[in-house]
């Protein structure tokens, strides 16, 4: 595991977002699974760290296409920032709803509904969605100078614009290739975990933060970031 876990993304995240909006009145949506309730847990811990709780919750089965009777239910409460443990389909379907109700809080999702599939295929809806990540989407006309160049070498190649995927998967097999590198010739199961064990792995172009493991220590980086959805693009806001 390389990066923060969706407990950690929210708990870090929800209390500075609702304090930076000044939400009064906090609640959540999430899918009926782990990790629906991985993303609950991390906003109530995150709360609590602010003296709020959850005004109210709702959940959906996994594979849910309807979202009518969540949002109902959370504009009734008068939510002004809703969390959600939703991933690409669920949280499109969920905002699009909401506008639908003319009902607009503050939404929040974690790194599993940050993809460029949310603005392509949500639209304008999605707009001022926010959702934690930890590296970036590659748009090819990025403001920065060395993703640009990557992305476009990727699009040369494959014939296809990069995604966000495009870049989890560089950045595995990189990681990957610095460890088996170190643990040099003869590479064994033991010798790679040796090798990732006594390692530094820098931050890249993508903004990944540096990572370290150990024996006690499986998970890379509990850092993330911040994005929202401005004019049909994710950009980094913290």
């Amino acid at each position: 595991s390389f990066a923060a876990t969706y407990y950690d993304q929210m708990r870090v995240a929800v209390p500075l977002l609702v304090k930076e909006k000044n939400a009064k009145k906090v609640c959540t949506m999430y899918q009926d699974d782990e990790f629906g309730l991985e993303v609950q847990r991390g906003a109530e811990e995150g709360l609590k760290s602010i003296g709020m709780e959850v005004a109210e919750r709702t959940s959906f089965k996994r594979g849910a296409t309807d979202f009518s009777s969540q949002m109902q239910r959370l504009a009734s409460a008068q939510c002004d920032f809703v969390v959600m443990g939703t991933i690409i389909r669920e949280t499109i379907g969920g905002i699009a709803t909401a506008r639908r109700l003319g009902f607009n809080p503050t939404f929040l999702g974690s790194s599993a509904a940050y993809t460029d599939l949310i603005h392509k295929l949500g639209g304008p809806a999605m707009n001022g969605f926010y959702a934690t990540m930890t590296v970036q989407n590659p748009y090819l006309d990025d403001t920065s100078q060395p993703i640009r160049f990557w992305a476009t070498k990727y699009k040369t190649k494959f014939n296809e614009d990069p995604t966000v995927f495009s870049v989890y998967g560089y950045s595995l097999v990189d990681s990957f290739l610095r460890a088996a590198s170190k643990a040099g010739q003869n590479l064994t199961t033991d010798s790679f975990i040796k090798a990732m064990d006594t390692m530094t792995i820098p931050p890249d172009i993508f903004g990944s933060a540096e990572m370290t493991f150990g024996p006690q220590k499986r998970l890379g980086s509990n850092s993330s970031r911040l994005s929202h959805i401005d004019d049909g693009r994710w950009k980094v806001v913290s």
